[in-house]
């Protein structure tokens, strides 16, 4: 055979590019703008975190402690005229450092929120990301939302009842510190219980649990409610109970069609 004659050629698949198109991922699920990092970077990171969220936190309960009175009005408004009484000494001051904290904390989570979104946003995907507006915004107005519910309807209710109960048998005089433990917790609680439909959208569009799954366990949902109404309200009456179980049945209810609207 000389080199001048023809000689069969074998075409070799690309392999690379075979290759690239079997393991073709949705771009939904890449990590966008990834940047390695080492552990202690991450730690350090967190650090300065931490350390930004508890300056906004004392920031804001100083800001509340100078403008504690209005506060304190606001929230005995729901007392319909009880007096209050300062048992010990000392006893409104640190009622006021209480109200302050709380509210602090509540006027800083903004900042708090968007240091928390701005460490795990690095490792977060495309798919994920898109949840971050809703969450955000949704998990604000709902806290928002129960925070509104308990000052006008649950404490009002759960009040009236203990007014009521004894009126003819006690005066009403209230420990200024026992009143508060009672309103804060009540507030708080409640606004928490407000996150179920979040908790839902994150699971449903995380593929962890669909829709169908939720309505298949309204019968322990109906339960969880009436427990959750008896562990998270102070007081012992049915009327406040039950108003909170029907709003955590409302809010799972509702929940459940959000992530049917996402096609989960």
């Amino acid at each position: 055979m000389t080199p001048s004659q023809d000689v069969d050629t074998v075409t070799v698949p690309d392999i690379n590019t075979e290759a690239d198109g079997n393991s073709e991922t949705d771009p939904l699920d890449e990590l966008p703008g990834e940047v390695e990092m080492s552990l202690f970077d991450h730690l350090e990171e967190l650090r300065l975190r931490i350390f930004y969220s508890l300056i906004a936190v004392a920031i804001g309960i100083i800001g509340c402690f100078f403008a504690v009175k209005p506060i304190v009005q606001l929230l005995e408004v729901p007392a319909q005229g009880v007096k209050f009484l300062q048992l010990a000494p000392g006893e409104y001051f640190f009622v006021s450092l209480k109200v302050a904290a709380y509210t602090g904390v509540v006027l800083s989570s903004p900042f708090i929120l968007y240091q928390i979104i701005q460490f795990v946003l690095p490792g977060l995907t495309r798919r994920e990301r898109r949840l971050l507006g809703p969450v955000v915004l949704g998990s604000s107005v709902l806290f928002a939302a129960g925070l509104v519910f308990a000052y006008l309807l649950l404490i009002p209710a759960a009040l009236k009842f203990f007014i009521s109960y004894g009126a003819d048998v006690v005066e009403q005089l209230w420990s200024i510190d026992k009143y508060f433990e009672f309103v804060l917790l009540l507030l708080f609680s409640t606004g928490l219980a407000f996150q179920i439909p979040i908790i839902q959208l994150l699971l449903g569009n995380l593929n962890i649990v669909s829709s169908e799954k939720m309505v298949s366990g309204w019968r322990y949902v109906i339960m969880g409610a009436v427990v959750l109404g008896a562990v998270l309200t102070p007081s012992t009456d049915p009327l406040t109970q039950s108003l909170l179980a029907g709003a955590v049945l409302g809010l799972y209810f509702g929940g459940i069609g959000l992530v049917k609207l996402t096609g989960k």
